[in-house]
């Protein structure tokens, strides 16, 4: 297997990462939006993380 293939990962718009980051925070789930967007906790936790820094 080629390590092109193992560095493949989901890349995501800025206005996709704050339409989920805003959706969290209005009260959805992280499962909910896991379910409905194809994100994992992880992607979601860190784009709170970013968003929280640039909030302040």
């Amino acid at each position: 297997m080629s390590t092109n293939m193992l560095n493949k990962s989901k890349r995501y718009t800025e206005d996709f990462k704050n339409t989920i980051v805003e959706l969290y925070k209005s009260g959805k789930s992280l499962s909910e939006l896991n379910s409905e967007y194809g994100t994992s906790k992880s992607t979601i936790n860190h784009g709170l993380k970013i968003n929280t820094y640039t909030d302040r």
